[in-house]
């Protein structure tokens, strides 16, 4: 009996919260969904090219080594008003590893390279960076990819420009049905933390190479372009966001 009773005290006394959760209204009974999308196209002052160098020997004279071609292609870079910080290594090439070390002293004509990434700002910068390649030891020029300086600014811009826009189209919508747009409840931001591909597959941020896999081979190509300033395709930035708002 004093199972039951005590039973039943519990039940009475949780109905009132019970009722409490089950009886709260929903302050926002009426919402519209509604997206906005900006976007803009810019040109890259950031060129990405990857350098292949490479150790030669010209018939009847010493092989010209990995370190001295590296210091001639550092100073080239310097005479071009190229920054430091614009040039790294990306990687060697049969060089300083064990295939080298064992194969280097069995075969003395065994030649070591070197990659470099350089950024340039335009391609009046890459023109005057070729003219002071050694022609014998530069093995290929090749445009990976493009971005600006600016990126983060220009995507903070778009960002508050898509969400004007849902805003003006959900205040015409509205007004259609004789209803009044209301304060934002949610906004949806796509995750930017992914490749540029993954971003592309989400529709946020439609983002176009440059070069569209434009490749430029030294030795073969750079020579034969006219040597006025190249005009890169502009880099496409779209991005589209998603907001609900209350009626």
């Amino acid at each position: 009996m004093k199972k039951t009773v005590l039973y039943i005290s519990f039940l009475m006394l949780m109905s009132p919260v019970m009722g409490q959760v089950n009886t709260s209204p929903n302050p926002y009974p009426k919402t519209i969904t509604v997206s906005g999308s900006a976007e803009m196209e810019i040109i890259p002052d950031q060129i990405y090219v990857t350098i292949e160098l490479r150790e030669y020997q010209k018939r009847g004279e010493a092989k010209k080594d990995l370190e001295t071609i590296k210091t001639t292609f550092l100073d080239a870079c310097k005479a071009s008003a190229i920054a430091d910080s614009m040039v790294s290594i990306s990687s060697y090439t049969g060089f300083n590893n064990y295939y080298y070390f064992r194969k280097g002293k069995k075969d003395p004509d065994l030649m070591a390279g070197i990659i470099y990434q350089v950024i340039f700002s335009n391609s009046k910068q890459m023109d005057q960076l070729v003219e002071k390649l050694d022609d014998e030891a530069t093995r290929s020029f090749q445009i990976s990819g493009t971005s600006h300086s600016k990126m983060t600014e220009f995507r903070k811009l778009l960002k508050i420009q898509a969400i004007k826009a849902a805003k003006d189209k959900g205040i015409y919508l509205t007004e259609a049905i004789g209803e009044k747009l209301g304060p934002a409840v949610t906004i949806v931001e796509p995750d930017e933390s992914g490749s540029r591909t993954s971003l592309d597959n989400n529709r946020y941020l439609n983002v176009s190479n440059a070069v569209s896999q434009s490749r430029i081979e030294y030795r073969d190509s750079y020579k034969e372009m006219d040597k006025t300033e190249v005009a890169f395709k502009k880099i496409k930035l779209r991005y589209e966001v998603d907001v609900v708002f209350a009626l």
